[in-house]
């Protein structure tokens, strides 16, 4: 499998979030800081994450990106929309209740020039174990509070951790 990336793309407050490749957690930490600052502009009209290129998506990544969509509907703004064309990440997404806090759709046409957006490509930052262990623990509990199969499967990991502390 190829890496993951997550590219990023900002128009008047609409960001295309791209994912690339195996997204995993290494990718946690910047992720959860861009999240944490795009909810706080000014400008911040709607997020769409465009999975046409992911490979794969670990529980953290959709945990983080479950929390977009949670802290989005708090202020009022549309659900997130979510693009995938690739049955095996849409039947995970649909399985954790994605269905229930996106839009899922498997086909959309984006046109974003570099003259008109700002693109920002998320790089993994090296923190500490405590840092990469919390950024887990937040995107797990996340998931587990979108329906009981997501707490029966993640109950085990969340325990795990927590008992880390």
């Amino acid at each position: 499998m190829t890496p993951g990336t997550i590219k990023i793309a900002d128009h008047d407050g609409v960001y295309v979030i791209k994912m690339e490749g195996d997204v995993r957690l290494t990718l946690c930490l910047s992720f959860d800081e861009f999240i944490e600052g795009i909810l706080t502009q000014d400008n911040y009209s709607s997020v769409i994450f465009d999975l046409t290129h992911a490979q794969a998506i670990d529980s953290t990544t959709l945990g983080l990106m479950a929390k977009i969509s949670i802290k989005a509907s708090q202020h009022a703004h549309d659900l997130p929309l979510v693009v995938t064309d690739n049955p095996s990440i849409t039947r995970i997404l649909v399985s954790m209740g994605f269905d229930d806090i996106f839009r899922l759709v498997e086909k959309a046409v984006f046109v974003i020039s570099d003259d008109t957006a700002e693109t920002l490509l998320i790089c993994e930052k090296n923190g500490n174990e405590t840092e990469v262990q919390k950024k887990v623990l937040e995107a797990h509990r996340l998931l587990m509070g979108l329906n009981e199969q997501n707490k029966e499967t993640f109950k085990e990991l969340v325990e795990t951790l927590e008992a880390k502390k």
